[in-house]
C-alpha cells in the first residue's frame, strides 16, 4: 500500500520529461485537414492552470487506436511510447494499453493509450474496451486505399460506445514508403475521408519516427483543452443551479414574490 501511494505522489509531485512538457499549443498537421480551428488554449483553461492550486489529480484522457490489422497501430503506439521500431511485430491479441505522462500548461496529464487489435476474431473483445474514450484515433496504411475505405467502419462501431465529444483523428502510417507523387494523391483521398469523418488527418511514420510525437502532442493539448473546459462548464452549472435555491431559512420577506404560490400560508414557510 505504501508503495503504491509513494508512485502516486511521485508522479503528482515529478515534472515529465522536457518533450513531453505542452506549454505551446501544437498545430494539426494541415490546417486543411482538421475540424479542430482552436489556434491556442482557450483562456478559461490557462487561466485555471496558472492558479494556486489549478489540479490536485493528475487529469487521464482515454485513448482508442483502432484500424484493420497490419496497418502499423502497435508500431506507432510503441514508437512514441518506447521510441523503438521492429519490423517482427505480432499481431495484438485482443488489446494492449500504455500510460504516458505529459504537463501541460505545468498540470500533470497523462494519456491512457489503448491499442486494439484489427483481426475480426479480436474485434468482440476489443470493443468491449471502446467505451469512455475521449479520443478516437483510426489507423490506416498510406499504401493501401482498402484500409482506407474501412475507416469509416472502425469509427461507427467505436462511436456506438462513445457521446460525439470524442475527438477523431485519421492516421496514415508507413509514409517512409511512398515516393512524394504517389503520397500527394493518397493524402487527397484521405483529406476528403477525414472530411466526411469530420476528423483530423495525420501522416507519420513509425519507422522513422516523423510526426508521431507532434501527432501525440496535439493529442494530448487538444483533449487536456476540451477535458478541462467540460469541467468549468460543469461547475458553472452546478454553481448556477445552487444559487437558484432558497435557503430553508429564509423569511418571507427574503423570497421573491413571484416564488410565493397563492395557495402557500405564512405556516408553509416557518
Amino acid at each position: 500500500m505504501m508503495q503504491t501511494r509513494s508512485a502516486v505522489y511521485k508522479m503528482i509531485k515529478e515534472t515529465a520529461h522536457e518533450e513531453r512538457q505542452v506549454s505551446k499549443w501544437q498545430p494539426p498537421f494541415s490546417s486543411d485537414a482538421t475540424p479542430y480551428m482552436e489556434r491556442d488554449f482557450d483562456t478559461r483553461v490557462r487561466k485555471t492552470c496558472t492558479a494556486e492550486r489549478p489540479l490536485l489529480i493528475p487529469k487521464i484522457s482515454k485513448v482508442i487506436i483502432l484500424g484493420d490489422v497490419a496497418v502499423g497501430k502497435t508500431s506507432l503506439v510503441n514508437r512514441f511510447c518506447h521510441k523503438l521500431f521492429d519490423n517482427n511485430y505480432k499481431a495484438t491479441i485482443g488489446v494492449d494499453f500504455e500510460v504516458e505522462r505529459f504537463d501541460v500548461l505545468g498540470v500533470p496529464y497523462n494519456l491512457q493509450i489503448w491499442d486494439t487489435a484489427g483481426q475480426e476474431r479480436f474485434k468482440c473483445i476489443a470493443a468491449s474496451y471502446y467505451r469512455s474514450a475521449n479520443v478516437i484515433v483510426v489507423v490506416f496504411d498510406l499504401g493501401s486505399l482498402m484500409s482506407l475505405s474501412h475507416c469509416r467502419q472502425w469509427l461507427d462501431e467505436a462511436q456506438r460506445c462513445n457521446n460525439d465529444t470524442s475527438q477523431i483523428f485519421l492516421v496514415g502510417t508507413k509514409r517512409d514508403l511512398l515516393s512524394n507523387p504517389v503520397y500527394e494523391v493518397i493524402e487527397r483521398r484521405a483529406f476528403a475521408v477525414a472530411r466526411t469523418l469530420q476528423a483530423e488527418f495525420w501522416a507519420v511514420s513509425a519507422r522513422t519516427g516523423d510526426g508521431v510525437h507532434e501527432l501525440f502532442s496535439r493529442i494530448a493539448a487538444l483533449s487536456f483543452n476540451a477535458l478541462l473546459l467540460q469541467e468549468l462548464q460543469s461547475v458553472r452549472m452546478v454553481s448556477t443551479a445552487g444559487s437558484d435555491i432558497v435557503s430553508l431559512n429564509s423569511t418571507r420577506k427574503d423570497i421573491p414574490e413571484k416564488m410565493i404560490g397563492p395557495r402557500c400560508s405564512n405556516s408553509c414557510l416557518k
